[in-house]
């Protein structure tokens, strides 16, 4: 095999389409088709599953991906040091649950690094998108929180997908919601004032169960229920509808605006808080470089963490 098969077949895997990963890496595609089936024959295994809507890894895909980045990324570093060429780039990349502080943490962490000479990406995508992203190395890692609630089905999944989660903080429930909104100036809001408003949610897909909701206290009935599928639209929704979302209550006003507050969600016997257990995934057997713990870095300095993960 050689380091160009490896590295098609590393953006094969990113891009998820044999056209897209072709339009990348500046050939035909049935050059790059050609050059994965016979990557494909000297490992004596499928790489990739081929079906209408793109690609995706096959388990053996998966595990000689993983080892296979590994030692393309010594290659990068070998010729980002000693070699000629100015084209080859370090990939950086993260897909979180819709969070600002991640963005925050993520515009940090490009400000100390040579742009130039990386492929940086972020990606705020649904729950399962995470796990598979991380799971598939398009992301180095993930961001997203467990719960009581959907705990025991993430802890299979990240089982099954052979992923590790890290704790960076435990908060509990916030009402999210503009500072026009009736219950803005209140010291706590039960769910009993929020009865009349309607509640919003990121849209997850085919992965519509409430074990997958990024927003906590996902299991509870609302009596009206509006899905968004982006931030800035549910922020748009906050004003045009009074809506509101159920969340950590960390918020970076310097990328949402000041025009939004995270009011205390106060808890009744039927009503009980819950706590969200924000963390990280990556997957097991894999370290992280400098990039991604300078990033994890500016996470713990954003939310004022020490340096160390939390067990």
């Amino acid at each position: 095999m050689t380091l160009q098969q490896i590295h098609y077949a590393l953006v094969v895997a990113e891009t998820g389409s044999m056209n897209r990963a072709a339009e990348k890496l500046y050939v035909t595609q049935p050059t790059l088709t050609t050059a994965i089936q016979e990557l494909e024959t000297e490992i004596h295994a499928p790489i990739f599953n081929r079906t209408n809507r793109g690609v995706n890894l096959t388990s053996q895909g998966t595990r000689f991906l993983h080892y296979a980045r590994q030692v393309y990324q010594q290659y990068e570093i070998l010729e980002r040091e000693y070699g000629n060429s100015p084209t080859v780039k370090r990939v950086f990349s993260v897909s979180s649950q819709h969070y600002s502080f991640v963005t925050k943490a993520f515009v940090e962490t490009v400000k100390q690094y040579d742009a130039s000479r990386f492929d940086f990406s972020i990606r705020e995508t649904r729950t399962m998108d995470v796990i598979r992203d991380v799971a598939q190395q398009r992301s180095n890692l993930g961001i997203l929180f467990r719960s009581r609630h959907n705990k025991k089905v993430l802890s299979r999944l990240f089982a099954e997908y052979r992923l590790e989660f890290t704790r960076l903080i435990d908060c509990n429930a916030y009402v999210y919601l503009w500072k026009g909104h009736p219950l803005a100036g209140e010291a706590a809001i039960s769910m009993e004032q929020l009865k009349n408003y309607p509640c919003l949610s990121f849209e997850q897909g085919d992965q519509s169960s409430s074990y997958f909701a990024e927003e906590i206290l996902s299991e509870r009935e609302y009596p009206q229920s509006i899905h968004a599928t982006d931030r800035a639209t549910m922020l748009n929704l906050m004003i045009g509808l009074n809506g509101f979302t159920l969340c950590s209550g960390i918020i970076c006003e310097e990328l949402n605006g000041t025009d939004y507050i995270a009011v205390p969600y106060q808890e009744d016997r039927d009503h009980q808080n819950a706590l969200m257990e924000i963390g990280y995934i990556t997957r097991k057997d894999t370290s992280l470089d400098e990039v991604a713990e300078t990033f994890l870095q500016e996470i713990r300095n954003y939310l004022g963490l020490d340096s160390r993960p939390q067990a």
